[in-house]
């Protein structure tokens, strides 16, 4: 039946919209908890009783059991989890990256998931680690798409098959790797051997990889970030374009005693209060709690609310195009972070081209807002003024009337005519009392407009208190203090 993505709704580089797995059908962006049949702290079937469309299970474990592997063959696989939804198989690789081999071939792995009765196949691809040099990335990328071929091949071109991404920490190898998996014949691509990055708060190399990978990947490719979970990482995620997340945090954590929120993971030993609205933390107090006997499975209960509620938060983001405010809240949560989001804010002039025209609002957050794509449409889109020859930008005052245009000033975007007051940005916009930061961005919408309006003359009205800066900002413009005119 084959894989298919519709995308309903965009905000960023983000997309709600319809994952169809055959004849079934999940809502992205969408978490796939990672469950382990021999380790079931919540079973598949509460997790579908908990609104989870699809999870992901790992086929190689399920090949090596002498308790499941006959029954999985026999009974199928949703029997045996006894989960309608859509089942995702890892192929082993996991295992592969972590122990450095596993006794199963590539045919081998994805013969057993069709007889298994996968929704999702994937091949054993190579997750090359991020250490690894170039050479070796090169070459183990080079057999990855050699399976990836020879699993197509084998299973026909109509199987629900993934293909992975791989190509360690170079950008180009992730693109060139995703264009191959492209010209393949996939719809569904997970990026891979990223879980060490995570581990290791390298958010920033993250969105160098994702963003490498993205390149290389049609827009109608539904894109599967291989075992990102944690809450206070998938506004970024999502906002990169990735719609599928995988993870055993819930469990994880919980077995170390760790309670997930959307800013971080707490010591349950250290809580006095339980700040969450899930039925566990309502069911309970914190002492209750940590001296529970079934205390790890309700800390994977929690964690596992925890992340859902993150993942349709974000969805609704994306339908009220406020992913933005989102995202910049959550990546203030951990200084590592942050440093990942000012990267993927580095990248807003090719994020522009995907982010929609007009959204509900703009909220100023700080000096991150001023790199934001509607900024950087803003200060493109100054360039269509039809302008006289003399100019007067009027950040305060009124405005004397021996110039042939007035443009009016809201930072971070800078110039505009009365016109667009009641338009988005500028009519949708909040921002707080002015900063340098804000008024540094809003002065290269003014350099913007000066550089491509040579034929008209611009001069600046603005109030006393920020006339300094503004001259600094832009030299050799007449700058008129607002109290003198």
């Amino acid at each position: 039946m084959g894989i298919s993505f519709e995308i309903l709704q965009k905000d960023i580089a983000a997309r709600a919209g319809r994952l169809k797995v055959g004849e079934k059908t999940i809502r992205t962006p969408a978490l796939l908890p990672v469950v382990n049949p021999h380790l079931p702290l919540v079973t598949p079937r509460e997790m579908q009783e908990m609104g989870v469309e699809a999870i992901i299970t790992n086929a190689y474990i399920f090949s090596k059991s002498a308790e499941y592997r006959e029954k999985a063959l026999s009974e199928g696989l949703h029997k045996v989890l006894d989960f309608d939804g859509v089942i995702m198989t890892d192929s082993g690789s996991f295992q592969l990256m972590v122990y450095g081999g596993v006794e199963i071939t590539n045919l081998e792995t994805v013969s057993f998931q069709k007889a298994i009765g996968s929704d999702i196949i994937v091949p054993l691809d190579i997750p090359t680690t991020p250490d690894a040099d170039r050479e070796r990335a090169e070459k183990e990328l080079a057999i990855t798409l050699d399976r990836i071929r020879e699993a197509r091949e084998h299973l026909g071109p109509d199987a629900q098959m993934a293909g992975p991404v791989q190509g360690a920490l170079f950008p180009d190898l992730r693109e060139r790797s995703a264009r191959a998996v492209q010209e393949i014949g996939f719809d569904f691509c997970p990026v891979g051997a990223v879980v060490p990055l995570m581990e290791n708060y390298r958010y920033k190399d993250l969105v160098d990889v994702v963003l490498g990978a993205k390149k290389g990947l049609s827009p109608s490719t539904c894109v599967h970030l291989f075992g990102a979970g944690h809450p206070s990482m998938l506004a970024l995620g999502a906002a990169m374009g990735c719609d599928i997340f995988d993870s055993a945090a819930y469990a994880l954590f919980a077995k170390d005693g760790r309670y997930l929120t959307t800013y971080g993971s707490l010591k349950i030993d250290e809580l006095s209060e339980l700040p969450c609205p899930c039925q566990v933390c309502r069911s309970h107090t914190a002492e209750e709690l940590k001296k529970s006997p079934d205390r790890v499975r309700l800390l994977a209960l929690h964690n596992l609310y925890v992340t859902l509620a993150e993942i349709a938060r974000i969805r609704q983001a994306i339908t009220d195009g406020t992913l933005w405010e989102l995202l910049d809240l959550r990546c203030r949560s951990h200084p590592r972070l942050l440093e990942g989001y000012r990267e993927f804010l580095r990248q807003a002039q090719d994020l522009e081209e995907q982010d929609n025209v007009s959204k509900r609002r703009f909220f100023y957050q700080g000096s991150e807002s001023c790199m934001r794509t509607e900024v950087v449409r803003y200060h493109a889109m100054v360039e269509r003024f039809t302008l006289g020859p003399r100019v007067l930008v009027a950040m305060a005052g009124k405005a004397p009337g021996d110039y042939d245009d007035i443009l009016f000033f809201k930072p971070p975007f800078g110039p505009y005519p009365e016109g667009l007051s009641e338009t988005f940005p500028i009519g949708q916009s909040e921002i707080p009392s002015w900063d340098e930061d804000m008024m540094r961005a809003g002065c290269r919408g003014i350099a913007r407009l000066i550089e491509t309006h040579p034929e008209s003359t611009v001069s600046v009205l603005c109030p006393v208190e920020w006339a300094a800066f503004v001259r600094g900002e832009l030299p050799g413009v007449e700058v008129l203090n607002a109290d003198t005119v």
